[in-house]
């Protein structure tokens, strides 16, 4: 069977993942079948290993391949997870010539090897279990760790993106303060509840029941009791500014009636306690990240450039993708990881679902409220506003905001790997033909039924009305039609006077309708 030779049938493409940097050959025969031939053999690694990890015991497998034979050897030891047994299996494993090693997620108990590996010289890769799962009934942990060295060997595992180490320390922080913030927003929502239950109203007073004066009346209450609370104290205690609505007397009515039921007074005082104790360890983790803000400050001014980005929301950002952009093939790849990219569900030349993915459990909720900020920006950039009003208009509102969190991504991507600020090609245009809201007039609304192809027989009679002569009749509209130079030299006001309020009455209520 003849093969097609001719360059046109042959194409080069770079492999999906950011592990591998493998170049294919495919090759079209006459009956329709692709051959596809790979341009550096099927081994890629003669020398590599694999650790299959568990909580107290590590099995270490090293694969060497005779470079003739392309047959692989396993040599497969015991360790366990004490330090000094990790870095006696680094030396171990540094005297088979090994420098990749491939091991699975397992918890939190891949971390501590990654790091020992990474100190001794050798590119440990992580891997998700189920890229490496063994066949059933044949699964035990000296088959696992050969099964994982032998697709290891042939480039065959799928890797995890695993930034540098003083990423990780930046990921694990924002992180932690993440975890804060939600604490203090759930201890938050119980002090309320305990306020509902004892009937204290400041909530409904107060537009922020956590501020200054809210605080000092609640711990006034709470440390002081009921037969003793004095109305001349609790309004020496308010902080008045020029935007307090509440008087002195809503605030004391708030408060009037009070009681601690059961245990609600022990409860108040153990939240308060520990919603400051929250506060001081949000300040403690900010104090450290001041560190990575002025160590990145360069890439966190370029990001800050974006509308919607924050100084906090940056740093973020890098905490999650880091700062080089070349672990990953494209913006396309980055978004996908993200879980903002549409899923590739299709059989039986069928597509099933185009949802998005489920990553980015950290990064996809922040670049959305990232993108929510920057569609509400009307004055500083309508850069994303203008493209959210093109998108929800034919697809909604929650896809819209999927799609401008993948653009604010897309053009992170480009800015962290090009040194540059936030400057879309089409930023000018957008912003330049931004259509601003005109008032009704004759002059308006005939260009608005032209550009909706109105014919002229619609636009005349539009006229014949605005004058204030309806015709009844068909031949009424020819006869404005016959007339219609003297209608056009009918003055401003005739015209304005149509478009005078009306009064209209909707099921026996006055509707004001205004035309201009």
């Amino acid at each position: 069977m003849a093969v097609k030779n001719n360059r046109n049938q042959v194409k080069h493409l770079k492999s999906g993942g950011s592990y591998s940097s493998e170049e294919l050959r495919f090759l079209r025969l006459d009956d329709g079948t692709t051959v596809v031939h790979s341009a550096d053999g099927d081994i890629r690694r003669p020398v590599c290993a694999a650790i299959d990890v568990h909580k107290e015991i590590l099995m270490a497998a090293v694969c060497k391949t005779d470079t003739e034979t392309l047959k692989a050897t396993f040599y497969v030891r015991k360790f366990t997870t004490m330090n000094s047994d990790i870095r006696s299996m680094a030396l171990w494993l540094k005297e088979y010539g090994v420098q990749d090693v491939c091991m699975e997620s397992t918890g939190k108990y891949w971390i501590p090897v990654f790091n020992i590996l990474e100190q001794n010289s050798i590119k440990p890769i992580l891997t998700h279990p189920k890229y490496v799962k063994q066949a059933k009934g044949q699964k035990t942990d000296f088959r696992d760790a050969v099964h994982m060295a032998s697709m290891f060997r042939m480039d065959l595992v799928v890797s995890s993106y695993i930034p540098p180490a003083d990423i990780r320390d930046l990921r694990e922080l924002c992180r932690y303060r993440l975890k804060l913030t939600y604490m203090r927003t759930s201890e938050k929502n119980r002090f309320q509840n305990s306020m509902t239950i004892s009937k204290v109203r400041l909530d409904s007073v107060f537009s922020d029941p956590f501020g200054k004066s809210a605080s000092a009346i609640m711990e006034y209450l709470i440390s002081t009791e009921p037969d003793e609370v004095s109305d001349d104290e609790i309004l020496r205690l308010i902080y008045r500014r020029g935007n307090m609505k509440a008087s002195d007397e809503d605030i004391l009515d708030s408060i009037h009636g009070y009681e601690f039921i059961g245990v609600q007074r022990d409860k108040l005082q153990i939240i308060s306690l520990h919603l400051s104790q929250i506060e001081e360890c949000i300040g403690l983790i900010d104090r450290k990240l001041e560190y990575y803000r002025q160590k990145y400050t360069g890439i966190i001014r370029h990001l800050t450039t974006m509308v919607g980005i924050t100084p906090a929301s940056a740093l973020y950002i890098l905490g999650k993708i880091g700062t080089d952009m070349s672990v990953w093939r494209d913006d396309a790849s980055l978004a996908c990881r993200a879980g903002l990219s549409p899923a590739n569900n299709a059989s039986a030349g069928k597509k099933k679902s185009t949802r998005i993915g489920n990553g980015g459990h950290y990064l996809k909720p922040l670049l959305v409220q990232c993108a929510l900020a920057a569609v509400k920006s009307t004055k500083k950039d309508p850069y994303f506003r203008r493209k959210y009003e093109t998108l929800k208009k034919r697809r909604g509102h929650k896809k819209a905001i999927i799609a401008i969190a993948r653009k604010m991504l897309v053009a992170i991507y480009h800015m962290i790997r090009d040194d540059a600020d936030f400057l879309p090609v089409d930023h000018r245009e957008i912003i330049q033909n931004t259509k601003t809201t005109k008032g009704l007039n004759l002059k308006n609304v005939i260009a608005f039924l032209k550009d909706q192809g109105a014919d002229d027989d619609t636009i005349r009679l539009v006229e014949v009305q605005c004058s204030g002569k309806v015709p009844e009749t068909a031949d009424a509209c020819g006869k404005a039609s016959a007339d219609k130079e003297a209608k056009e030299k009918q003055s401003a006001s005739e015209c304005a006077d149509a478009f005078q309020p009306i009064q209209e009455s909707v099921n026996g209520s006055p509707v004001l309708i205004s035309g201009s």
